[in-house]
């Protein structure tokens, strides 16, 4: 089974604007970019792109590393969110950089492939994990969780918590569309869609 998204819309072949490459280490985005997810010292793509906005990568990371490191949801049921939304938003280096975050969360390869299809009927998710899928998919295509999603998901977590769930998918909303929109490319060893 394929499970690259279907009707996947055209995106940019190259990156818009070039990534950021040498940068001097004692200037404000090297500093940032010191303190960013690298790969052997070369700061991830998404960071090399949002380097063009020094100010506005440095508060980027701010809500992502809280929302990946020190909040409240566990980390495999915030990559359930995560990679629903980046399949959604058709965005092979979100899918793919959390498709290496989702394993070290627990997630098996068969669970990641089965968020990346537009039909998830391959996949026996629990009644908590489809509740989280819905969430994803409601608010990509109607900007709302509807009344009984919402009702699910209450009976499980707490306020705190559900405003975290939504932050959450709507943060990689946002990140899913940059990353589209400006082109970034996948950083080396960062798998692209599954194939089964």
């Amino acid at each position: 089974m394929d499970s690259t998204p279907t009707q996947a819309p055209s995106r940019p072949s190259a990156p818009r604007l070039p990534l950021l490459e040498e940068i001097d280490p004692e200037s404000e985005l090297g500093e940032i970019l010191g303190n960013a997810m690298s790969i052997d010292g070369k700061p991830l793509n998404i960071f090399a792109m949002l380097g063009h906005h020094p100010k506005l990568l440095k508060r980027f990371n701010l809500m992502g590393g809280f929302l990946l490191n020190k909040g409240l949801l566990p980390a495999r049921e915030r990559e359930i969110v995560i990679l629903r939304v980046g399949a959604n938003a058709h965005a092979v280096y979100e899918f793919g950089q959390h498709t290496l975050i989702g394993r070290d969360s627990g997630l098996d390869d068969i669970e990641i492939a089965s968020l990346a299809a537009a039909d998830l009927a391959g996949h026996s998710w629990s009644a908590d994990d489809t509740d989280l899928i819905n969430l994803a998919d409601e608010l990509c295509n109607d900007d709302c969780v509807s009344d009984a999603t919402f009702a699910r998901l209450g009976q499980r977590w707490s306020s705190s918590e559900l405003v975290e769930l939504v932050i959450c998918a709507g943060f990689y909303r946002l990140v899913s569309g940059f990353l589209n929109t400006m082109g970034v490319p996948l950083d080396d060893g960062v798998p692209s869609w599954p194939t089964s």
